[in-house]
């Protein structure tokens, strides 16, 4: 029997964590019972610096279920780096991995699919939303439009999938090799290669608590997804500023040909219009440019992405 680890990252998590434990232990106690897993999978909660009770919670469910156990970091290091954690430290106690955030809004039902793919010889099953009816127009119209965004600027990524996955342990342990500091999982994993397949599910409500993924967060996230992934953003402003050169040169012959034609001189308002606009395209062009160079300045520096304080 393969064994499974559920990887549950979370920040903040009190509300929702017991039901949370409750629920993945039915799915677990579901697949033992039709012999789809070993006896002894488990949940590995990580605890990304919360200042809840969310670790006491976790020490609680530890301590009254064997199945469940907790990765506590020492500190907050966003979600990325809690998932990337809890699958390193669960790639050797383990043949299979699912990841799937604590809200619940991911069905926990479409586990025992990914785990009959996993079986059928796929190495990565991905979670995918086929409907986001739940979501308000805001968070359904910017996630719709960030997995458009990021597949115009070249990034490879599943439309409509987060972080909910499968990933075989020979997967995880080619994922362990990508040692970059600045981490987008969602673009990291479709480069492995191994065979894939999808699952689909509706996407829900919260079952308890606040989002942890606020709209500044988003953007976020798809800012260091476009530059971690992708260098087309720079090459839009060469092309933006080549545009505007071309308009300028355009600009100063017309201007030359009303002065002696019909002796009229541009007013200030066009010249002043003109100075604001290529100056802004210069702010953001620099502003560009330092976020890449940000990233190499990280990467460089080969800091730890986390630092595990306890683990039960």
């Amino acid at each position: 029997m393969d064994k499974l680890a559920i990887v549950v990252p979370c920040y903040n998590e009190e509300e929702v964590l017991q039901l949370t434990s409750k629920t993945l232990q039915g799915v677990l106690d579901l697949l033992i019972e039709k012999g789809k897993i070993a006896a002894d999978s488990f949940i590995l909660f990580v605890n990304d610096g919360s200042k809840d009770r969310t670790w006491e919670l976790i020490e609680k469910e530890h301590a009254q279920y064997a199945r469940v156990r907790g990765l506590k970091l020492a500190g907050n290091v966003g979600h990325q780096n809690a998932l990337t954690a809890g699958l390193l430290t669960a790639m050797d106690m383990c043949d299979v991995t699912v990841s799937i955030d604590a809200d619940l809004q991911d069905d926990v039902n479409v586990i025992e699919e990914m785990v009959d793919k996993f079986h059928e010889g796929k190495d990565i099953v991905y979670g995918v939303r086929s409907s986001r009816k739940k979501d308000s127009f805001l968070k359904r119209s910017t996630a719709q439009g960030f997995y458009r965004f990021m597949s115009l600027m070249g990034v490879k990524t599943i439309y409509n999938h987060a972080d909910f996955r499968l990933m075989s342990r020979r997967a995880v342990e080619q994922f362990s090799r990508y040692e970059e500091s600045n981490l987008f999982l969602r673009g990291m994993v479709p480069l492995i290669g191994y065979e894939t397949d999808s699952v689909y599910y509706e996407r829900g409500e919260r079952a308890a608590g606040e989002s942890k993924y606020p709209f500044k967060k988003m953007l976020a996230l798809a800012l260091n997804g476009i530059t971690s992934f992708s260098i087309k953003p720079i090459g839009l402003i060469t092309a933006l500023g080549f545009l505007i050169v071309i308009g300028s040169v355009a600009a100063a012959v017309y201007a030359l040909i009303s002065y002696f034609t019909e002796n009229v001189v541009p007013g200030w308002t066009s010249l002043i219009l003109s100075i604001w606009f290529i100056g802004g395209v210069q702010l953001l062009a620099i502003g560009l440019v330092g976020q890449y160079i940000g990233k190499i300045y990280m990467e460089v520096k080969h800091r730890p992405r986390y630092n595990i304080e306890k683990i039960l």
